[in-house]
């Protein structure tokens, strides 16, 4: 690689990409989430969702990466679009539609969208089965790690 063709962290993303990379407002375990989903990818990056429900509305998530910047980017980009929307929504959210939101996430690093969505798909159907379980059954979560 030529000192012309290499990139430019800083000027060559986008803005949606930048903040999403670098933030960390949402990187947090949570002890006995309504939901759970993790998520290895063959790349070594492993994503964790926690997911608060209220009302039929996701009023939380959080998550914990252990790997790159373009996973981290993923990752936010999916807390911020299923905060406060409804769990039956929130199963729209595709791994697309999240590297169409960061406009720059390189191409040959999709799959860290398809990790971090699947990750979320883990946790929303962790989710599902909580709600369905009795008030007398423990609420639980079962340690979901696929490897993709």
């Amino acid at each position: 690689m030529t000192e012309d063709t290499k990139m430019n962290f800083w000027q060559d993303h986008s803005l949606e990409y930048l903040e999403m990379a670098l933030k960390r407002d949402f990187q947090e375990r949570v002890e006995n989430p309504d939901g759970y989903g993790k998520r290895t990818g063959e790349c070594g990056d492993t994503v964790e969702f926690f997911l608060m429900e209220k009302d039929g509305l996701i009023s939380s998530v959080s998550y914990d990466v252990d790997g790159c910047k373009n996973t981290n980017a993923c990752a936010n980009t999916v807390v911020q679009f299923a905060t406060g929307r409804s769990v039956a929504d929130a199963w729209n959210i595709t791994h697309e539609a999240v590297s169409d939101y960061l406009k720059t996430l390189p191409s040959h690093e999709n799959h860290c969208a398809e990790l971090a969505v699947g990750a979320f798909y883990l946790a929303l159907r962790d989710l599902a089965g909580n709600c369905n379980q009795t008030d007398t059954e423990e609420n639980t979560t079962d340690g979901q790690d696929v490897i993709v």
